[in-house]
């Protein structure tokens, strides 16, 4: 016996729910590069790197975006060179420790298009000054952490707070929130950007939790090594080859790959998608610690002495060598 219809309340009339199902895939446009059409969306730390990446990436996929940065040039420079292209997009300038200014923010998406749909949460305290402070737990300064917790922490829920209620009154919405691999990996530097980051992960599911059964999806995205103009600047090419001795593919990331899972995440491609964070890393997180650069030749010959043979009465070679 089939089960019974959960009650229609539980299910946005503009989102899927018994009396309005998801299509099946062959019923989704194909290759559909327009599909985040009539979505509104705000992008905080639009100006540089990720964010302008991720801005751009849904203003051609449909969307009409509000780039927000506390560097007021910077997202005025990106907002302009979408409408430039025809494309729909404002600025604003934001600091995301200060609630007044999140709550300026919002409102802009909703008086220049009329509510909002979208949050990608990705402003965060990257200055040289903070990570050259960042160092170790003994050295951490109180007051320090407390700024770069109030940015990327609770930046992040103060944008979602002001965010959500303009979505519900849209019938659902997205938040995607950028954590990062150091969230999820420990690293021997940076601990109070990681333990930042690994909040991030909490909020998440914490979000998607409070408010899914309301048509509101929370995920997030883990950025590895990802090589924004900045990063690319100061490093030369051998340093850059260097950094893919960390990931399991032959180059590192550029902001597009996070814009371009961001895009979809935001779409309706995504509907199922809630309440979790993707690894966007190469593979970084996924592996042992055998692929550091730190891990010497003598070290990895050392690992191989280790690797248990076949018991004598074994028929032909194990498939895959035991390490202890």
């Amino acid at each position: 016996m089939s089960n019974p219809e959960l009650p229609h309340t539980l299910y946005p009339s503009s989102h899927p729910g018994p009396s309005n199902p998801s299509p099946s895939p062959h019923q989704l446009p194909q290759n559909d590069l327009r599909n985040l059409r009539n979505k509104v969306a705000l992008v905080t730390g639009g100006g540089s790197g990720i964010g302008r990446a991720t801005a751009i990436v849904l203003a051609e996929r449909g969307a009409a975006v509000v780039v927000a940065d506390i560097n007021a040039e910077a997202a005025k420079e990106v907002a302009a060179d979408l409408a430039a292209r025809g494309l729909e997009a404002v600025s604003v300038a934001a600091d995301v420790s200060d609630e007044e200014q999140i709550r300026r923010m919002t409102a802009t998406a909703v008086t220049a298009y009329g509510g909002l749909d979208i949050l990608h949460n990705n402003a965060a305290l990257l200055s040289p000054d903070v990570l050259a402070r960042d160092r170790s737990i003994t050295e951490i300064d109180g007051e320090l952490f407390a700024r770069v917790l109030r940015v990327n922490v609770l930046g992040y829920t103060l944008s979602a707070k002001h965010a959500i209620p303009h979505m519900l009154a849209r019938g659902g919405g997205v938040i995607v929130n950028t954590s990062s691999a150091a969230g999820i990996q420990a690293e021997l530097v940076r601990p109070m950007y990681g333990t930042s980051k690994a909040a991030i992960l909490g909020l998440t599911r914490s979000i998607a939790t409070q408010y899914g059964k309301q048509g509101i999806r929370a995920v997030g995205v883990a950025p590895g090594v990802v090589l924004t103009p900045a990063l690319s600047d100061n490093l030369s090419p051998e340093q850059q080859l260097g950094l893919t001795r960390h990931t399991l593919t032959p180059r590192v990331g550029t902001p597009e790959d996070i814009a371009y899972l961001v895009a979809f995440l935001a779409s309706d491609e995504a509907g199922y998608i809630t309440g979790t964070t993707i690894s966007v890393d190469g593979g970084f997180t996924s592996h042992f610690a055998t692929y550091c650069e730190e891990l010497t030749a003598a070290e990895l010959a050392s690992v191989e002495t280790r690797i248990v043979p076949p018991p004598a009465a074994a028929e032909g070679p194990l498939t895959q060598p035991a390490v202890r």
